[in-house]
């Protein structure tokens, strides 16, 4: 008995002195749980408070993996804020998105007109259809369509915009876009028949929306350090905002981005890294610009931009009899892994594995990055994309999973690491 107390005395004290396995922050697991909190917020509409819930986890969390951590104010001249917006038809109510920038003298209105698309409209609400065009911007073409509708006098607009998931579609503006002159309301194509019908019947339709502008509205990026060497810096940058709750679009990037942080903090990897989360990205890209001007390192002293864009890990759907189903993959045609030259053959060696269209941006970046690119960073690589239900209200938690987050999150980190081993020489 003496010696068998001896042996478990020895084995206690060898399991105490035992080290706890190093934490896998980019197991896939962990990521899809940082993809649900930021879901947990619900809409993330620059201003909102699942704006502002979702920059205070950030900084937390940025926070207990050891970087210093600032929030950096943004402020953006104009944004609307939308209490209630429906298009009622004969008893049946129809959820509707006001077109931004609606028109400032008409915040809140209700208003009952019939529907037409074709003869004299005026002074009824004109319905105008828009076709998919896999853009997230709101463009030329838009603004002529809207601009030919607006001439011919109707009271409002009806704005159905095709997309793979036929929902209500917004598209990303600028805070030097126009408010249209009269109130331009989307509605999903899944609901085209309520419509058709009132057209054919000529029971009128009822817009009904509550809301209001407020000015010089203040969000935050989310700035964190970590590093005080002299070695050129590492950025990591990803938006928090954008339309409904965009939980495909945003959160797979906010989770590979605070797995990157954590990561580089816990394997002490040296340098300089610098990660900002910025605001604002679908009224202007502010934060990003804000970012560029006050508080990046200049290029010449900046070694790899990494940048986390949009749906980086969503799912393929596919139509059936009981409506969208996944397929389990990875919707790769609408994915692309964007970068500079310089950064093409880092990004052969770390994303062999990963399937997206490769776009060498000579002249052209996509999203944010199109800003680091014109700001003069040379080396940059990221990844941005589309997905079915991106930004429509149908982007929610079934659009990922663990499996297809956690090769992303391991590419970018195997990226980070061999860049810092290897210095310039990574881009040469």
């Amino acid at each position: 008995m003496p010696r068998l107390r001896v042996l478990i005395g020895i084995a206690v004290t060898l399991m105490l002195e035992q080290p706890a396995a190093a934490e896998d922050f980019l197991a896939g697991t962990k990521l899809y749980s940082d993809v649900a909190r930021y879901a947990s917020f619900g809409s993330h509409r620059f201003g909102s408070p699942g704006d502002r819930a979702t920059a205070d986890w950030i900084a937390a969390e940025l926070l207990a993996a050891g970087f210093g951590v600032e929030l950096q104010p943004v402020v953006l001249g104009r944004q609307y804020f939308v209490d209630r917006a429906t298009a009622q038809v004969d008893g049946a109510t129809v959820e509707a998105t006001p077109f931004w920038w609606p028109p400032e003298n008409g915040n809140s209105f209700r208003l009952t007109a019939p529907v037409a698309r074709e003869g004299e409209v005026a002074g009824k609400i004109l319905w105008v259809e828009l076709p998919y065009d896999r853009g997230a911007y709101l463009g030329p073409a838009h603004r002529a369509a809207i601009t030919q509708a607006v001439a011919r006098g109707p009271a409002a607009i009806l704005l159905t915009i095709g997309n793979p998931g036929d929902d209500r579609f917004a598209y990303n503006v600028t805070q030097e876009d126009k408010p249209w002159p009269v109130p331009v309301m989307v509605v999903a194509g899944k609901d085209r028949g309520v419509f058709e019908r009132a057209i054919a019947s000529g029971v009128p339709v009822t817009l009904d929306v509550v809301g209001r502008y407020e000015q010089n509205v203040v969000g935050r990026n989310v700035v964190a350090r970590l590093g005080a060497s002299k070695r050129s810096a590492i950025v990591v940058s990803t938006p928090m905002t954008g339309w409904y709750n965009c939980v495909c679009e945003r959160g797979p990037g906010i989770a590979n981005f605070l797995a990157l942080a954590r990561t580089v903090a816990a394997e002490k990897l040296p340098g300089d890294f610098l990660f900002v989360a910025t605001a604002g990205h679908e009224i202007g890209h502010g934060g990003m610009e804000l970012f560029l001007k006050q508080g990046a390192p200049p290029p010449q002293d900046t070694l790899l931009w990494v940048h986390f864009g949009a749906s980086n890990a969503c799912f393929a759907w596919t139509a059936g009899p009981e409506g969208f189903t996944t397929e389990h993959k990875v919707d790769t045609a609408l994915r692309f892994m964007v970068l500079s030259p310089s950064a093409a053959p880092l990004v052969s060696e770390t994303f062999a594995a990963i399937e997206a269209t490769r776009l060498v941006a000579e002249k052209q970046a996509v999203g944010e990055l199109r800003d680091v690119q014109a700001a003069g960073y040379p080396n940059f690589l990221g990844m941005a994309g589309l997905h079915r239900f991106f930004h429509t209200p149908a982007d929610d938690l079934r659009t990922t999973s663990p499996e297809i987050l956690e090769p992303v999150a391991r590419a970018f980190a195997d990226a980070v690491r061999r860049a810092v081993e290897r210095g310039e020489r990574a881009f040469k």
